[in-house]
């Protein structure tokens, strides 16, 4: 982010900061401290032209958590365009690491989340996973959802991109066959949609917050799969969260088909490194 980027966001936002630090903020998007006379404030950049969609319903998201009760999620500032991008303003959030007292409290608050439901799977908008848009057009059969709004679109992205041959990508009635067999009776929840360990902060007073959703409506057992693709969280968080929300009738058939999106969208993004774990799940179940 240039100087000329950081007149135009004090000007059109009013803060003054003291100080600005630029900190990680992940692969997508440029992340700064800003430090006023009164408080402190995390800043997201990002040059995309669809940077400004992205942030709004980032911050959609956030505020769609916060308003369950259960689980804290950091408050948005501000969203707005600028002359070479977008940004993205809320509180910043002071953290420690995480213990296992912490993660069964994300894990209690989690199945508390999962509990807000409603009559279809999906959302009333598009919004994103990373920089990739992430359709979400409502389905009654969950199915019918993960199948059309999730795995096909990502297999057809692949295609493009080169990653998967167009000859091993099979129909959506073979994939829908497959994953009927496993996915019955699941209803609505409001899901975080991304949640790895990078997506949630432990406060300094215990607190945890949720950042980064792709919000929507489906399985609960979804967020379960992705706490688990890069090495899991503590044990605390699983038997916490089981405490409140029933065991899954086929663990390890959710765990794959779910992580399946997410390998699928890490595939598009980061390249053929993500392949084989792809073509483990298609080949266990889709052949």
């Amino acid at each position: 982010m240039n100087k000329e980027t950081l007149v135009e966001i004090q000007e059109k936002t009013g803060i003054r900061p003291k100080s600005i630090m630029s900190v990680g903020g992940g692969s997508i998007s440029e992340a700064f401290i800003i430090t006023t006379a009164t408080e402190k404030l995390f800043l997201k950049f990002h040059k995309d032209v669809l940077a400004y969609d992205m942030f709004e319903k980032e911050g959609q998201g956030l505020r769609v958590i916060q308003e369950t009760n259960t689980i804290a999620t950091p408050k948005i500032h501000f969203v707005n365009q600028a002359f070479q991008g977008a940004y993205l303003i809320m509180d910043y959030i002071e953290t420690k690491p995480a213990s296992s007292k912490d993660h069964a409290l994300l894990g209690s608050q989690l199945a508390e989340l999962h509990h807000n439901s409603i009559s279809y799977f999906g959302l009333d908008h598009v919004n994103f996973i990373g920089p990739i848009k992430q359709m979400n057009t409502p389905f009654d059969d969950w199915t019918d959802f993960y199948i059309e709004n999730r795995i096909y679109p990502q297999l057809e992205l692949a295609v493009q991109n080169g990653f998967i041959a167009s000859e091993e990508i099979m129909s959506k009635e073979k994939l829908k066959t497959t994953c009927s067999h496993y996915f019955n009776e699941i209803q609505p929840a409001l899901l975080h949609g991304d949640l790895w360990s990078g997506n949630y902060i432990i406060a300094k007073d215990g607190t945890p917050y949720l950042i980064d959703p792709a919000l929507y409506y489906g399985h609960s057992e979804v967020d379960i799969a992705m706490t688990k693709l890069f090495g899991g969280f503590d044990t605390e968080f699983y038997k916490a969260y089981y405490e409140i929300q029933p065991q899954p009738e086929h663990p390890q058939a959710y765990q794959d088909l779910y992580q399946l999106y997410y390998l699928l969208v890490h595939l598009n993004l980061f390249g053929s490194s993500y392949y084989s774990g792809v073509k483990r799940i298609l080949d266990r179940y889709f052949i």
